[in-house]
């Protein structure tokens, strides 16, 4: 009797015991919601950034900066942009202090007014004035960068890009267009000494050296200046076997190491992954896809289609592979810490899920199921943090959505 009635039980809990699974509910198998933000209103393309500081995750859009609390999603301060400027161009933070870009929204010149923000308050530490070159408010996260305890701006000529016909002559000469702040008091340190003859590009700021892509007369080139007084250290071509499109799309993965994306405009050029040394040396090439990226580790992470890979940055080779996820699976964020690499992706057969795996091996640590859509009507989240036992995604897009929301394993 008792094997009768046993063996239907243990059949009906085991069957029990994985539709729980599948649907996020099986305690020690799942990841359970925390909080949610409120709403909020439609994004612009350009001004949207997250920042994560201490106990509190920061979130930009055009019109504002609003900070919320990590352990319980409640709104701690807001920052309104000052009349109807926009926030056209941010920064990754240094400490507890980032850099915003503001643009007048009526009269389309970009980018003239840079205005750094203490995350912890809200509170607008300085402001100063840029050259905004009536560029394209979309492209503008290039134009400023944190680090060193520096802030950098980098000025705009609007003739730069046209061909010279001498009765208009950029106003701004290219050597004279990175500068660099003290990052809290706004004081001015230095101007680089950006080779003669060629233009900056994009900036990013390490802890050993400032890092710009230039423009030269006939190829990219990426040079690397002093944080105490902007003199050239070392100034290394882009390109190995032949010299990269000055007209290139050039954007920083990494500062340290330095990890740069390089896409040719014409139809055989670059498009790929460089790292460099401390030293300018050329170091490893990474033909990645899509996905999700990250650095960290002495690793190039990349979570795609096809699962999570890790290459060495000063080689470019694969260290290790999860393995192919299928079609069906898709990675959403991706965060690298504490040892750890810590995936989100979405299924188009089932719920979310949670994957963590070893960041030196590969192998894998934990999966969990979400108990609903991280990312309900899209397929990739903008940024992913950590804090304490939470896991944290920001969103932005064209509609309503909610800046944050918080999980944890359960």
């Amino acid at each position: 009797m008792l094997v009768l009635v046993g063996v239907p039980l243990a059949l009906v809990g085991g069957v029990a015991s994985c539709v729980a699974s599948d649907m996020g509910h099986l305690p020690g198998d799942a990841m359970e919601q925390v909080w949610d933000t409120p709403y909020d209103k439609t994004a612009a393309e350009y001004g949207n950034r997250a920042w994560a500081v201490g106990d509190t995750v920061v979130r930009s859009r055009f019109d504002a900066v609003t900070a919320f609390d990590a352990r319980t999603g409640e709104r701690r301060w807001e920052y309104v942009v000052p009349g109807r400027a926009e926030i056209c161009a941010t920064s990754a933070a240094a400490g507890s202090v980032a850099l915003i870009g503001l643009m007048d929204a009526q009269d389309g010149k970009g980018c003239s007014t840079v205005a750094a923000i203490d995350l912890t308050n809200g509170r607008e530490l300085w402001r100063t004035s840029r050259l905004p070159g009536g560029g394209d408010p979309e492209d503008g996260d290039d134009v400023l960068a944190t680090g060193a305890g520096l802030a950098v701006v980098r000025d705009e000529d609007e003739q730069w890009n046209d061909e010279p016909d001498g009765r208009t002559r950029p106003v701004l000469p290219g050597d004279q267009a990175v500068r660099a702040f003290d990052l809290r008091t706004g004081a001015p340190r230095w101007r680089a000494a950006v080779p003669k003859g060629c233009l900056p590009g994009a900036l990013a700021v390490s802890s050993k050296q400032v890092l710009v892509v230039l423009a030269c007369a006939t190829e990219a080139k990426l040079a690397a200046f002093d944080p105490a007084d902007g003199k050239e250290r070392w100034t290394v071509p882009l390109g190995a076997r032949r010299p990269v499109d000055p007209g290139a799309f050039v954007s920083f993965l990494s500062a340290e190491p330095a990890v740069l994306r390089v896409q040719e405009p014409a139809q055989h050029g670059v498009n790929a992954y460089f790292s460099f040394g401390q030293d300018g040396r050329r170091q490893g090439e990474f033909n990645l896809g899509g996905g999700e990226k990250a650095v960290a580790d002495g690793k190039v992470f990349e979570a795609s289609v096809g699962g999570v890979t890790a290459y060495d940055v000063e080689t470019g080779k694969e260290v290790w592979s999860s393995g192919d996820w299928g079609a069906w699976r898709e990675a959403t964020a991706l965060h690298v810490g504490r040892g750890r690499v810590t995936v989100f992706t979405h299924s188009r057969k089932g719920l979310d899920e949670f994957s963590v795996y070893d960041s030196a091996t590969g192998e894998a640590v934990d999966e969990r199921t979400f108990d609903r859509d991280t990312d309900p009507g899209a397929t990739e989240l903008n940024a992913l943090f950590r804090h304490e036992d939470l896991w944290i995604v920001a969103r932005w897009d064209k509609g309503a959505e909610r800046p944050f929301s918080a999980y944890r394993t359960w």
